[in-house]
């Protein structure tokens, strides 16, 4: 069940390696995290050899091929830990590990805390301690995110003031009715020029833009709660379930019963 919910570390370690410490697998469960504190360490994936040196961090996506193991001459001293989690496939794809594995520019003494709280909360039995090393985690996640920001300024291009106080709105208040003569107005525009400048930026119209959104949310409620469908439809601002379903199914190909099954089962 915690797998379900939170980030699970299913193993982590303070380790200082000999000169022979060397993983390689084809595949294996969940990510690592692997923050070298001192010596150095290498790892390979994809064809390409990389140097992990002190104060960086190694996040591998074990369910691809992949080696990794200390210097031979200065053996790498490590905090490490083995996590799973729904959304970490995603993340590490986001932030492109498989091609840049090694993230530099993470302080120790930011990230360090990080794995010692995980350490302790491991060995605990407290009946929070699975979100709380959920929230470690989610910090270690973030520090790597902070060290590599122009992944994020890739992910989100510049867009005109109109186009996003817009896509705010929707995001807000996916679950309401919204036309948009309301999205214009609120931006100070005609309806056709407001039409123009989103399908330019975005690429569709704002309405369109809106049931993908609502499908998107639709698609976490059906993963996250046991709610009907006709009340996970509700939810997301439609007033149909025909209409809702009929939405869902063309733009994930399934039905929001298949989507959930398929998802509960993987």
């Amino acid at each position: 069940w915690q797998r379900n919910l939170f980030y699970s570390v299913i193993r982590a370690g303070h380790l200082q390696a000999a000169k022979d410490h060397r993983i390689e697998r084809e595949t294996y469960p969940g990510h690592e995290m692997i923050y070298c504190l001192q010596g150095q360490g290498w790892v390979r994936i994809a064809g390409r050899k990389h140097a992990v040196l002190p104060g960086q961090l190694l996040w591998v996506n074990c369910h691809h091929a992949h080696a990794y193991g200390a210097h031979v001459a200065e053996p790498w001293e490590v905090y490490w830990l083995r996590a799973e989690g729904r959304s970490l496939d995603r993340l590490a794809q986001m932030l492109q590990v498989r091609n840049e594995p090694v993230v530099a520019g993470i302080d120790r003494e930011q990230i360090s805390p990080c794995f010692e709280r995980i350490f302790a909360q491991m060995q605990s039995t407290k009946p929070g301690d699975a979100a709380s090393c959920d929230a470690s985690v989610a910090e270690i996640i973030a520090l790597v995110f902070e060290a590599r920001p122009s992944l994020l300024d890739a992910a989100s291009p510049d867009l005109p003031q109109a186009v996003l106080k817009a896509i705010e709105q929707m995001r807000l208040y996916y679950h309401k009715p919204t036309r948009v003569a309301e999205l214009s107005g609120m931006v100070g525009m005609s309806e056709s020029h407001f039409s123009r400048m989103f399908k330019a930026a975005m690429g569709t119209s704002p309405i369109d833009w809106l049931r993908r959104e609502r499908i998107n949310q639709a698609k976490r409620r059906l993963i996250e709660s046991d709610d009907a469908i006709k009340e996970v439809a509700q939810q997301v601002g439609y007033s149909d379930q025909f209409f809702f379903s009929k939405d869902f199914k063309k733009m994930t190909s399934l039905t929001p019963t298949q989507f959930r099954q398929t998802e509960s089962e993987s």
